[in-house]
């Protein structure tokens, strides 16, 4: 008996031990993809609870040994669940994962990643959804330090610090724009309505989207969807009274809990003639619609999506820009009232264009522990431009440039985060072809090409400390031209037949075909900081060496433009560009009334091999006589700054002013450069009250002044005077005199669902010229526009 007692004693005293052994348990919470301690994460280990603190760090000091289940919080990050044995003293990580809301898009925004030493302004929804009929062109001369080449008012393209074309990249939902975009007359082919947000990168350090942005990136990102069960839309009406217009939009989204979505939106839009304030603008109406649609799959490590995107347009070209004879041609430029002005109508005549543009594109993405956010990207675009000239007889209905432009690109990107630092490196390929189709009876102002092109990058950022961060990158590209050129047997023993022997293949009669491969090599790179002193100012500099490859037009661009109303001439003999820019930012806020903030933004451009278009002549041919512009190469430097200035008076009321000005300087002849945008400056006064349904109230001046920096390019023609020839010089170079415009929006909401806008553009009705509008040598801008437009959410 007293063995059993002595059994059972021992027996309960083990059960008893086992019954209070306990451990320590201990660990730190931090984020999957950069590995960043996350702080106020509530871990839980069955009834027991714990919180991190700033270095990510939890303790439990006694849990007893047992099985349980380890849930960790935190608000920004999905749950983490996990089930734990604990028979020993443990030492955990747990890597929480962001809420699908929180995922990064390519591009950069205010609510997005950093922006490190880059120079971004952004224009949001709102903005966007306020001045949804006007184009991309337009709609970004609201940043100071960009502005619009235009010819006409509907045709118009970016111009970012004095710099335009191929030098200024378009990134539709991640793929570069390829539309024949060397076209001073050329816009983008973009429904502005598909975005969320449009980004605008000053200056060449974004690496990433290639070396020959060089003026900067403007970056469109459509909307990334809540990871709810919903169906969201919209719906907009736009009445325009310059061109008796009207636009429709709409868009309609199915989104699912688990990241499924499917989104179908598109536009149309009208416009008869535009009048200026004097006259009528004959042909200068236009048909734009759009369509778009998506389907994607998106988590936080992984997700998938395919995109389409379909834009159609048929653009009337003044029709006074186009004239048959000297005389014509000479009085078309100096007469304030044009000959041709007509009667209002909707019809859309020669001259004219006809731009249809597909994009699709397949990108999907997945997050790696160790190495990153791997990403890639695959897209194919057709772009096909028909431009019609005022021809008679069998030829009136064939256009005079066909060309059909075919663009595929692959993009392989991994982004590496950690706490101090980020690593992002990619690779691009792209393969394109372009057919001009010879049916048009014509001249081929472009000739057929395939272009070969494959870059490689790299971007290192490292965080020093909490308010001191640098960065660098370097970018290698490689470009191949191979092309078929008819060239006339003049030209060609006058210009290249000794410096180019080998791209001879045969002779016509008075024709010469060759065969041109040409090659390019790049460098670049960027180095760039960042750096806040305190809550109240922020420094940025940034550095870039920059390479820019010639593009097609200005290799081999060869006779009549006929929507520029221009004869082309390239010059296959142009090297590569090489320029330094540097950019500064200054953004500071002043605790004056209700906040004061102030930015500036100088820059300096040096650059080598400039390639520079510029009048050299005016050439009468069989359709009429046009003026002769050519490319040449040059040495230059550009330099200028941006203001920027947001004044919070009250509560309701804000004033918004930003200004610009550029220098540009062609060194080789010691003359001001041709195009420089004019110094503008923009006052405007804000008042929103919030309480009346959103009520918006905006009034702003924005003046031009005069350019007197341009160079002198006239051209002296022969015109009959009273039966007597005699020599005339023809002002290409002089540009109009400055101008004031007074604009004023407003807007309400009717209801919850519904809003209604009003803009009224050249409230004065001001009759002027654009120095940056090729059409100005023949006519005035547009005048008083008042624009409706109401919008319809669900």
């Amino acid at each position: 008996m007293k063995l059993i007692y002595s059994l059972m004693l021992i027996f309960c005293g083990f059960a008893l031990t086992n019954a209070q052994q306990t451990y320590a348990v201990e660990g730190t919470v931090q984020d999957f993809h950069d590995k960043t301690a996350l702080e106020n994460t509530v871990v839980k280990i069955g009834e027991f609870s714990a919180r991190t603190d700033k270095n990510g760090k939890f303790s439990f000091s006694k849990i007893p040994a047992g099985k349980y289940i380890l849930i960790a919080k935190h608000p920004d990050c999905n749950d983490y669940t996990e089930n734990v044995g604990v028979t020993q003293d443990l030492h955990l990580t747990i890597t929480l994962e962001h809420h699908i809301q929180d995922i990064e898009t390519v591009t950069i925004h205010g609510s997005h990643k950093s922006n490190g030493s880059l120079v971004v302004k952004t224009l949001d929804k709102s903005e966007i959804e306020r001045n949804s009929s006007e184009n991309l062109g337009n709609l970004l001369s609201k940043i100071s330090g960009v502005s619009a080449l235009k010819t006409g008012n509907n045709i118009s393209k970016p111009i970012i610090h004095g710099l335009y074309g191929s030098r200024v990249s378009i990134l539709n939902n991640g793929v570069k724009l390829a539309e024949q975009e060397w076209g001073v007359e050329h816009a983008p082919n973009v429904d502005i309505n598909n975005f969320q947000h449009i980004d605008v990168i000053k200056g060449a350090s974004a690496l990433k989207y290639g070396s020959d942005a060089v003026g900067g990136v403007v970056v469109m990102e459509p909307e990334v969807f809540p990871k709810k069960d919903t169906i969201k839309g919209s719906l907009g009406l736009t009445g325009i009274s310059n061109g008796r217009g009207m636009a429709l939009e709409a868009d309609v989204a199915k989104i699912w809990k688990n990241g499924w979505a499917v989104k179908i939106g598109g536009s149309i839009k009208k416009l008869g003639d535009q009048n200026a304030p004097d006259y009528n603008l004959m042909n200068t109406g236009m048909d734009f619609s759009s369509f778009n649609f998506t389907v994607q799959h998106n988590t936080y490590e992984k997700g998938i999506s395919f995109d389409y995107y379909l834009t159609n347009q048929n653009i009337g070209i003044y029709r006074g820009s186009h004239v048959g004879n000297n005389e014509d041609f000479y009085n078309a430029t100096t007469s304030k009232i044009p000959v041709y002005t007509g009667n209002f109508s909707y019809d859309i005549d020669n001259p004219r264009q006809v731009i249809e543009h597909h994009i699709a594109k397949v990108s999907a993405f997945r997050r790696f522990e160790n190495i990153g956010k791997v990403s890639a990207t695959y897209s194919y675009q057709y772009n096909h431009r028909q431009e019609y000239d005022i021809r008679r007889g069998e030829l009136k209905d064939t256009p005079s440039l066909d060309l059909e432009l075919m663009t595929h690109q692959f993009n392989l990107n991994d982004l590496l985060e950690r706490g101090k630092f980020s690593l992002e490196t990619g690779i691009d390929a792209s393969f394109q072809n372009n057919y001009s189709d010879p049916a048009t009876k014509a001249r081929r102002l472009i000739p057929n090409y395939d272009k070969y092109a494959a870059g490689v990058y790299s971007i290192f950022k490292y965080k020093i400390s909490g308010n001191f961060n640098v960065e660098a990158g370097a970018r290698y590209d490689f470009t191949r031209y191979d092309v078929t050129k008819w060239y006339d047997k003049s030209d060609w023993e006058k210009r290249y037949a000794d410096a180019y022997p080998e791209f001879y293949v045969k002779t016509d009669q008075n024709r010469i075909l060759t065969r041109p491969q040409l090659n390019y090599n790049n460098v670049s790179f960027n180095a760039g900081l960042e750096y806040r002193p305190n809550s109240d100012i922020d420094l940025k500099f940034n550095y870039a060496k920059v390479g820019r490859t010639p593009n097609i037009a200005e290799l081999f661009s060869d006779g009549l433009h006929h929507s520029a109303s221009v004869i082309e001439i390239g010059d296959m003999g142009l090297k590569n560009e090489q320029g330094h820019q540097f950019n500064l930012t200054v953004d500071s806020r002043f605790n004056v009334l209700k906040g004061l903030n102030v930015s500036v933004n100088p820059y300096l451009f040096v650059t080598k091999n400039f390639i520079n278009e510029v009048p050299t002549g005016v050439q009468n041919t069989i359709r009429g006589v046009f003026p002769v512009w050519s490319y040449q190469q040059i040495d230059a430097k550009m330099y200028g700054v941006d203001l920027d200035v947001n004044f919070k008076l009250t509560d309701q009321l804000t004033y918004v002013g930003r200004g610009s000005y550029v220098y540009g300087e062609d060194d080789t002849h010691n003359v001001p450069l041709i195009l420089m945008m004019p110094p503008n400056f923009s006052n405007a006064l804000q008042f929103t009250k919030e309480s009346w349904n959103h009520f918006y109230f905006t009034v702003e001046n924005h003046t031009f002044l005069k350019q007197n920096r341009f160079p002198v390019y006239n051209a002296t023609i022969p015109i009959y005077v009273d039966g007597e020839e005699v020599d005339k010089t023809v002002d290409l170079s002089t540009p109009p005199n400055g101008y004031s415009l007074w604009n004023i929006q407003t807007g309400i909401n009717i209801s919850k669902n519904l809003s209604a806008g009003l803009i009224v553009n050249n409230l004065f009705n001001v009759s002027y010229r654009d120095y940056l509008n090729r059409m100005r040598f023949f006519s005035d801008e547009a005048g008083r526009n008042f624009i409706v437009n109401f919008r319809y959410r669900f």
